[in-house]
């Protein structure tokens, strides 16, 4: 591989772009360009090409998105903006640069009907704004880039960066006595440093650096399967922290989007192609709560 291949990672300051560059100091071979709303506005076209006009990337990581999946089911227009048209956008200007395209996608593109762990090539069946804005955006890139470009489903992103459900459930379990959790909504969280990896590892893999490879579709979280109750009382274990963790069903805690009821992705795929070993996700979030306890000391 040729030194200083360039990569472009949008959406930097969220949970998976600050994941990114807390590693890429380990990747010398790259040079990364960080964008955030700032620098490249992806609901401005012209914003967008003159971010391209005079700079071309050899790979362009997108993880940017609306990702609020309550508040898209009142602002579908923004949703649609940033999560289908900003991404056929980028795969015309990726097809147009000859840069290969790593976006992220979500587990929300499924019902959450099945009861067995989703393959990439189930039907897909969106719920709500969210789900199906995330759904076109994967659409337009497999018509857009039939070669050179990879979709990662995920799910239940977490980190020590931003707001997300382990930074939630610490602050509130620090302040009262019982949380109230769901427990019929099952999947696997996704430790963002972890994905970050892996992206790193298919960047670096031999599959990805042909010339030209199929468009594919590939799922990733953590090894495992927990409910949010489940996750909940494990952060609560593994912080020593005395709050009651109280279960409660989904009809209990409305919620103006539809949750998918069980999420859990198949990972046989991604592993397999690219020599993937993941990790059990009470590991991983033993790793992040250690961060989150370094940093706050």
């Amino acid at each position: 591989m040729n030194k200083f291949q360039t990569i472009l990672v949008t959406g930097c300051a969220g949970q998976l772009g600050q994941s990114i560059q807390s590693i890429a100091a380990d990747f010398l071979e790259f040079e990364f360009v960080f964008a955030d709303r700032q620098d490249l506005d992806l609901i401005d076209e012209i914003n967008m090409d003159k971010f391209f006009e005079n700079q071309t990337f050899d790979i362009i990581i997108n993880c940017a998105a609306h990702t609020a999946v309550d508040r898209a089911e009142t602002e579908p227009e923004l949703a649609n903006k940033i999560n289908h048209l900003a991404v056929q956008k980028l795969a015309r200007i990726a097809k147009e640069h000859r840069s290969r395209l790593i976006h992220i996608s979500t587990d929300y593109v499924f019902s959450g009907k099945q009861y067995r762990p989703y393959l990439e090539t189930d039907e897909v069946q969106p719920e709500g704004i969210y789900g199906k804005s995330k759904l076109y955006g994967e659409h337009d890139i497999q018509s857009i880039l039939k070669t050179n470009a990879v979709i990662i489903r995920t799910s239940w992103i977490y980190s020590e960066y931003g707001n997300n459900f382990v930074k939630t459930m610490l602050k509130l379990g620090q302040k009262r006595d019982t949380l109230n959790v769901i427990f019929d909504q099952v999947g696997t969280p996704t430790y963002a440093k972890d994905l970050a990896e892996s992206i790193m590892s298919i960047v670096k893999s031999q599959a990805f650096n042909r010339e030209y490879f199929k468009t594919s579709i590939v799922n990733y979280s953590n090894e495992g399967v927990c409910s949010w109750y489940d996750f909940a009382k494990t952060i609560f274990e593994l912080t020593n922290i005395k709050c009651q963790v109280i279960p409660v069903e989904t009809k209990d805690y409305p919620t103006p989007a539809r949750r998918p009821h069980y999420s859990v992705l198949n990972k046989t795929k991604i592993k397999k192609s690219y020599n993937l070993t993941i990790p059990y996700w009470k590991d991983s979030l033993r790793q992040c709560l250690t961060e989150l306890q370094s940093s706050a000391s």
